[in-house]
């Protein structure tokens, strides 16, 4: 599988349909789990936490705020990582301003903006994708990580 230097595989992509699936975000991180098991990529570190963190907290906000998500697209590029979740909902989020650390919800955006590099929205005829993407150098194979420490796989 051809990899970047150091970072994500290239050319890899996984979905999930989630249309109707009971419990999305559960499965949604269980499958971005093994996504990243699989690439190399699940490594034991806060990226990886990062990572399922967003894939939650996007596919969260479809179930609230877009009818439910439609799937879970997960793409490695020379880039890096894009997590996307299509849903029906043509209104496009923005993080709810003032961030009150003290008030319930609303931080799902701020979260998601904070963690990854980049996010967005990109609207099509009947709803929107959310995505968030992870630049190919924060990602360290399990390969760079054991060698980091000196221990052998």
């Amino acid at each position: 599988m051809p990899r970047g230097p150091g970072g994500p595989p290239t050319g890899q992509r996984r979905r999930l349909a989630l249309r109707a699936v009971p419990g999305p975000v559960g499965r949604g991180r269980h499958f971005a789990r093994q996504a990243l098991d699989d690439w190399g990529l699940a490594a034991a570190d806060t990226l990886t936490d990062d990572v399922l963190l967003i894939v939650s907290e996007l596919l969260a906000n479809a179930c609230l705020h877009g009818g439910g998500p439609h799937e879970l697209v997960l793409t490695t590029s020379g880039e890096g990582l894009r997590i996307e979740v299509p849903d029906s909902e043509a209104a496009l989020p923005s993080p709810r301003p003032p961030h009150l650390t003290t008030a319930p919800g609303g931080h799902g955006l701020h979260i998601v903006q904070r963690l990854s590099d980049r996010w967005g929205t990109s609207a099509y005829q009947g709803g929107k994708t959310v995505w968030a993407e992870f630049d190919a150098n924060r990602f360290r194979s399990r390969e760079a990580v054991a060698a980091e420490s000196g221990v052998r796989e």
